[in-house]
């Protein structure tokens, strides 16, 4: 298309050129010390413009040629920052093959072809970036001085940069993990304290904070951080019911009077609280601190509605509730009736039922319904070792010593 456009122009240039000087008659005298020479105005024309064209080839040669040290020293600086890039690059990819001496000293070059390359003075993203991969591949090879001395020099370069903010709080997130790799915890909550709001509300950020809480026995917090993420699903169901169920575990584990489960228990989220195996494990550890009743009270709710939990939540608060049920009241008595029927075949309800019996003073009750829980082998051994137990202190309360010395060994027995 374009060289037809060409051949359309010199056929225009054609046709005006011969409009224009097909019929010129007209002369140019030239005088010159005595001389005259007289040309055709058509021949002048073609000499001006050859003399232009070559004045101006000339003149843009001769600018050129000026121009060739100049052009010169931007060329040699052009390789050097080309060089300056080409180690970068090198770096990443070492450091992606797992080479972390190869992409720590591919960095260093990088840094120092950075130095010799003026147009690279003021890229302080570069320079970042290089403090960054060598402090990753010093990280990787244990040396813990020189990653923190190359974070440093990251972090300087990011603030010189003023709008690379950015930059500064993916260098703290890197320093948070490197931190948590350590497992130094402290360190890591230092490097996220000091993340811009914005990232300190990404989900890798987050994540960081509930590794750093946990490893600093913080599991209240860490608690907090993964119900954060469960509600925005970055953790598939099963695993955030999971790690929210232990975390909460290990903050229960806590508390070393009633007062604080008390206050721990209400730091708990909504979601939490709601969850039968968090409750379950709370009411365990009430049962511990000597404070059975407020066991059963966390308890109550899903007891009453026992249908509707599945078999392992089911499990979990029955057999929360044997451990809860010294001093029950009378009140709960309709209740265990009933899930004694609807239940039958389950052994853990078998077993919270008949410990409530026993502990009521319905020997006669409570003997069948622990012997059938005590025999069941899909019980865990701690239950029904636990059902063993209750059975041989209700015979020795009758005065049965054989019976009780009969249902210690069967406890003992339990593998």
């Amino acid at each position: 298309m374009r060289g037809l456009v060409w051949v359309v122009l010199l056929f225009v240039l054609a046709v005006v050129a011969a409009a224009a000087f097909g019929r010129n008659d007209g002369l140019v005298s030239i005088f010159w010390a005595g001389w005259r020479t007289d040309v055709s105005l058509n021949l002048f024309v073609l000499a001006v413009l050859a003399v232009c064209t070559i004045l101006v080839v000339a003149v843009h040669a001769l600018s050129r040629l000026l121009s060739l040290p100049q052009r010169a020293r931007l060329w040699r600086e052009q390789r050097k920052e080309l060089a300056a890039h080409a180690a970068l690059r090198e770096a990443m990819a070492e450091l992606a093959s797992a080479r972390f001496g190869r992409a720590r000293k591919a960095a260093q070059r990088a840094l120092a072809l950075q130095g010799d390359a003026p147009g690279l003075a003021s890229a302080h993203d570069f320079t970042a970036i290089g403090h960054l991969l060598a402090a990753n591949g010093a990280h990787r090879m244990q040396d813990r001085a020189a990653r923190q001395e190359q974070l440093a020099l990251a972090l300087a370069a990011a603030r010189r940069g003023g709008a690379a903010r950015g930059l500064e709080d993916g260098a703290r997130l890197l320093a948070a993990q490197w931190a948590l790799d350590d497992h130094d915890a402290p360190l890591a909550q230092e490097s996220l304290a000091a993340l811009s709001p914005g990232a300190a509300r990404r989900m890798h950020a987050l994540r960081l904070r509930m590794q750093a809480a946990r490893a600093a026995r913080e599991p209240l917090q860490a608690l907090h951080m993964a119900r954060m993420l469960a509600n925005h699903q970055a953790f598939s169901p099963v695993v955030a019911q999971g790690l929210l169920r232990a975390l909460a575990e290990e903050t229960l584990a806590q508390a070393h009077d009633l007062q604080q489960l008390r206050r721990l228990w209400q730091q708990f989220d909504s979601a939490d609280r709601r969850d039968a195996r968090i409750a379950a494990r709370a009411a365990r550890r009430a049962v511990d601190l000597g404070a059975a009743e407020q066991a059963r009270q966390w308890l109550r709710p899903f007891w009453d509605r026992l249908g509707e939990l599945d078999r392992a939540d089911r499990e979990a608060v029955a057999l929360a509730l044997a451990e809860a049920c010294e001093g029950i009241t009378s009140d709960w008595l309709p209740g265990l009736e009933s899930a004694a029927q609807t239940f039958g075949q389950d052994s853990a309800v078998l077993a919270a039922v008949g410990a409530a019996y026993g502990a009521s003073g319905l020997y006669g009750k409570a003997r069948q319904l622990l012997e059938q829980a005590a025999s069941a082998p899909a019980l865990p051994p701690r239950a029904r070792r636990a059902a063993w137990g209750r059975l041989a202190q209700m015979a020795r309360a009758q005065g049965d010593e054989a019976r009780a010395a009969s249902c210690d060994r069967a406890a003992a027995a339990v593998p």
